[in-house]
């Protein structure tokens, strides 16, 4: 690791840091921002959890295999890229499309 800068402290130490003022992870000139009634009222949940996968078994030729396998690591997600572009080609709805 280039930059080290990780260290053990026992929770009394930890506990002495903290009496000292020294556990900030924020800089002393960081902004404090106000979370009045105003932003509660026009605060929208946002969902960016990715779109549910679902695992399967799959029997595919050998020579498919070797092909997307030879591109190197992340050959099941390319896999999955094509079947997915295939079945939105022929009409399925992408899942990542909003109505």
């Amino acid at each position: 690791m280039a930059n080290d800068d990780t260290r053990r402290s026992s929770l009394d130490e930890i506990r002495q840091m903290k009496a000292k003022g020294l556990t900030r992870t924020t800089p002393a000139d960081a902004p404090e921002i106000e979370l009045n009634e105003d932003f509660w009222r026009n605060a929208m949940i946002v969902d960016t959890a990715p779109p549910h996968k679902t695992s399967v078994h799959l029997r595919v030729d050998p020579k498919t295999f070797a092909f997307f396998r030879a591109g190197g690591k992340g050959h099941l997600t390319r896999m999955a890229k094509v079947l997915k572009a295939y079945a939105e080609s022929h009409g399925a709805p992408s899942p990542n499309r909003r109505r």
